[in-house]
């Protein structure tokens, strides 16, 4: 955070000077101790954030990728001559212990074309699938994976 606050200023000034690089340091210095002392916020914490980032750029990389995948699978159905789609409406389970994860699982599900998720109801997903073959492996998806390992890293950090 220290790192980011002066990077900041010296964005912010334009330009780098003896002066802007000595007064930047100090103030990124005070900035980051206020927000130690006074918002909760500790080196430790801040380290929990940087080994949660690979997790989170190995999870957006999954979703790009069955994203693409989705819509080349329901591009195939929609134009696929003779073709019989057969919708489903699916529910599962999931043990996230926190929202976030919640929220996030259900949004990917959504965001990935051929599947919407109609309701989180505690545990239990309820997703609309274009077709059934768009439901296979819903409920153990690299994106439950990754969000498991997410909470259980998160776990140790609370």
């Amino acid at each position: 955070m220290y790192v980011i606050f002066f990077l900041l200023w010296i964005i912010f000034n334009g330009r780098v000077t003896t002066e802007i690089v000595l007064f930047g340091l100090v103030i990124a210095a005070a900035l980051y101790w206020f927000i130690c002392k006074f918002m909760d916020f500790s080196p430790r914490r801040e380290l929990g954030y940087l080994r949660r980032t690979g997790y989170l750029l190995q999870y957006l990389y999954h979703l790009i990728k069955e994203i693409i995948m989705a819509n080349f699978a329901t591009m195939r159905l929609i134009c696929s001559a003779g073709r019989v789609v057969e919708p489903a409406l699916i529910e599962f389970e999931t043990h996230f212990k926190s929202d976030t994860s919640r929220f996030l699982l259900a949004n990917s599900i959504t965001l990935t074309p051929g599947t919407i998720t109609v309701a989180i109801e505690g545990d239990k997903f309820i997703v609309h699938c274009l077709d059934k073959t768009l439901a296979e492996g819903i409920e153990s998806s690299v994106f439950v994976k990754l969000l498991e390992k997410l909470e259980m890293d998160n776990k140790g950090e609370n």
